[in-house]
């Protein structure tokens, strides 16, 4: 039971990382390498406040508007400098390794004896039960830190999904999505494509941000090799949440990507008690994402064939 809640909450809390990379990738087709270093750097920032003892939410804020800079660089290299897109992600991941280990000030941050929003969630949860004795969940023990944070990942990533929901509903998200689908039409309207690339790319990075601070609140760390892979696990979810979903609405392609998320990192759990090395875990995950990208391509080729004959 503890590892389903386990791979639960890190499945909901890189979540946000795949709505972040939903944003960049689905909105912008644009394939942004920096939430490596992003995610990396948002779990620094928290994990570096909170050990100067700043409140827990202050320094998940100060997390986020970490990854929006990083973002906004991102976007500002491509667009005013006219850099390739990955090639300006690239640029941008590579100097946040060393502004990483320049903000943690070695290349790993212990955060077991602060306080952090686990800790928040687990005294709320003992309030609110009652007791700190571990819960009977169906007759498995259930310790009572696992619950209280699974229930705070349900409603972090609960109230982002609703926020970025309604923000896309705005005029500057419908301009936002419109800069992705047609950049000649939208410019047209008087609208500056750049400047919306800049500030989808700022929420992109602001969201990975917020799912490595919390990440790293969860597992009582911070590390500087935290974000290596980060992007083809964002893009796995997503891939995962379209074929689950099936709808290109965009509500449903939100909690598609998150449903996406939840469902690979519980694969992810399962392989590993099944006997999967954990050195041989990012090596799946490539040759995953690689199968989910060109299967369809593939059934879309052969399904004429077959109606034909």
């Amino acid at each position: 039971m503890t590892l389903l809640l386990g791979a639960l909450t890190v499945g909901l809390i890189l979540s946000l990382l795949a709505l972040g990379v939903f944003v960049s990738f689905r909105v912008f087709e644009f394939a942004d390498i920096t939430a490596d270093g992003s995610i990396t750097l948002g779990a620094a920032v928290a994990a570096v406040l909170l050990v100067n003892h700043v409140h827990p939410v202050v320094a998940t804020v100060a997390a986020c508007a970490a990854g929006a800079v990083a973002g906004t660089v991102t976007g500002l290299i491509h667009t005013r400098f006219g850099i390739n897109r990955l090639l300006s992600g690239i640029l941008v991941m590579t100097a946040l390794y060393s502004i990483n280990l320049h903000v943690m000030g070695r290349s790993n941050v212990p955060l077991m004896a602060e306080r952090t929003l686990g800790t928040i969630s687990e005294r709320a949860g003992a309030r609110l039960l009652g007791g700190t004795a571990d819960l009977d969940v169906w007759g498995w023990d259930v310790s009572l830190r696992d619950a209280s944070m699974l229930g705070l990942a349900i409603v972090a990533v609960a109230l982002v999904a609703v926020l970025l929901t309604l923000f896309f509903r705005t005029h500057l998200g419908s301009a936002m999505q419109a800069s992705g689908d047609n950049p000649q039409m939208i410019r047209a309207l008087g609208v500056n494509v750049e400047n919306m690339v800049v500030l989808g790319l700022a929420l992109s990075n602001a969201l990975v941000a917020l799912s490595g601070a919390l990440l790293a609140q969860y597992q009582g760390f911070a590390d500087v090799q935290m974000g290596i892979g980060m992007v083809v696990w964002g893009l796995a979810s997503i891939i995962i949440g379209e074929a689950l979903v099936g709808v290109r609405h965009l509500g449903f392609i939100i909690a598609g990507a998150i449903m996406g998320s939840v469902l690979f990192r519980l694969l992810v759990a399962i392989a590993l008690r099944g006997g999967l090395n954990p050195n041989d875990l990012k090596l799946v995950t490539a040759a995953f994402v690689f199968a989910a990208l060109v299967l369809p391509a593939f059934a879309r080729r052969f399904a004429p064939r077959a109606g034909a004959r």
